[in-house]
């Protein structure tokens, strides 16, 4: 899961230069850590840690904790592990994957370990050590590739891939090919773009997860309501891990033309939970009437992660319709009440 970075956050990724835009530019930039005090960025971390506050106001500071990067945001980040919320954990793993600072190898470490923690916890810690590319975590990503959890290892599989791409040559052709999206992904791109081929690799299920993972990016970053409606097909495919990343994906790229795939998806009381999160969130950058008809459908429903998905996800949609500036609000808000410094 993962928030997913819609086209309003898109257009405000080009104006990272600005210099109005450097204490929120998604980069990381070590000026950032210079412009803001560490008791604004504890203060932050207070409001994530804060159980009795709205998850949607936690899920915004854990992104503007994610903006701003350093030592004292990661230890904010990972003081919030023992959480009830597993959505919220697995958000936690990602923006630390996302932060690309090794300083959170150890916390992810503990996390993927920890056997107690969810699934998709579990999961999201391995595709932050891939995404934080410390050829350091190898020994530990291997270990796991045979988890008996099957999200965890093939998430660990696709991760020990990514340090073997990063540390060949084929780096030098191959790329990410993700700023667009704002985000490290698991795989590269496959370097096909015909459509038509890599739909039908897409949903080959004897191709090496890895391999129908870079088709997906491809098919991302074609970015067309057809190579959308290619991806929507994955939703069917055998792996939970598989179909949950496709919801992401779709999630990114905010085509309407798959909120009914996506409304079927978490409609389906039998699909996994991490699977109906991410089609929730995917519809909630989506943020079509329809999209949110969905959402609020499902604000009460059974499992947890799908309740806490859809706030969140409505949240989302009414940033999209808002005139806000900035998802990640926290600093702002911050700010704006001086006294809780």
């Amino acid at each position: 899961m993962k928030v997913t970075f819609s086209k309003k956050l898109a257009e405000m990724y080009r104006l990272q230069q600005e210099p109005y835009f450097k204490l929120f530019s998604s980069l990381r930039e070590r000026s950032v850590c210079v412009m803001v005090k560490n008791n604004e960025v504890e203060a932050i971390g207070r409001v994530l840690a804060d159980r009795g506050r709205p998850l949607k106001e936690r899920f915004r500071a854990l992104f503007t904790l994610k903006n701003l990067g350093g030592s004292a945001a990661i230890t904010a980040i990972g003081s919030c592990f023992s959480d009830p919320s597993a959505l919220l954990k697995h958000e936690l793993a990602y923006c630390l994957g996302q932060m690309g600072d090794s300083q959170a190898i150890p916390l992810l470490t503990k996390v993927l370990q920890d056997v107690k923690q969810e699934a998709m916890v579990r999961h999201e810690a391995g595709e932050a050590l891939g995404a934080i590319g410390d050829p350091s975590v190898l020994e530990l990503l291997e270990k796991y590739s045979h988890d008996p959890v099957v999200e965890v290892a093939e998430t660990c599989q696709l991760a020990v891939g990514r340090l073997h791409w990063l540390a060949s040559e084929n780096t030098n052709t191959d790329t990410f090919s993700g700023c667009e999206f704002l985000s490290v992904d698991p795989t590269p791109p496959a370097l096909e773009t015909d459509i038509n081929r890599l739909r039908e690799r897409l949903l080959d299920e004897s191709l090496p997860l890895f391999e129908r993972y870079r088709v997906m990016f491809s098919l991302r970053n074609i970015n067309t309501g057809e190579s959308a409606k290619a991806l929507a097909q994955g939703l069917k495919c055998g792996s939970a891990l598989f179909r949950h990343e496709i919801g992401y994906v779709l999630g990114q790229m905010s085509n309407d033309v798959v909120v009914e795939d996506l409304a079927a998806v978490v409609r389906d009381q039998s699909e996994s939970g991490m699977v109906r999160h991410e089609a929730a969130e995917a519809l909630g950058s989506i943020a079509s009437d329809s999209a949110m008809a969905v959402l609020k459908e499902y604000l009460g429903d059974s499992a947890r992660v799908v309740r806490e998905s859809c706030e969140v996800a409505l949240d989302m949609s009414e940033y999209e319709h808002s005139g806000q500036f900035q998802y990640a609000d926290g600093l702002v808000k911050l700010q704006e009440q001086p006294n809780t410094v």
